[in-house]
């Protein structure tokens, strides 16, 4: 029966692994849309003028994702480490 819960942690059947496995991926796929949302409306322009990004939307993007990302991180050290973020 362990042999076949090979890599789990002790006491995780296979069922709740993929179970984990699946929320994991709901967070990520939230979190990323979230991410998306917010800085495709604070960067973009809306009258898409051109088919690409220009310079400044570009930059503005790098540096919402990078903040997003980085606010994300440490959210996620509080509540690892027991705190309650702001």
């Amino acid at each position: 029966m362990a042999a076949n819960n090979v890599g789990l942690p002790a006491g995780v059947s296979k069922e709740q692994a993929y179970g984990m496995a699946a929320t994991e991926m709901e967070y990520r796929v939230e979190l990323f849309n979230r991410l998306l949302n917010t800085c495709f409306n604070k960067c973009i322009d809306k009258r898409h003028k051109d088919a690409e990004l220009n310079m400044g939307e570009n930059s503005c993007v790098d540096r919402c994702v990078s903040k997003y990302w980085a606010v994300n991180g440490i959210i996620g050290q509080m509540l690892s480490a027991g705190q309650r973020p702001m």
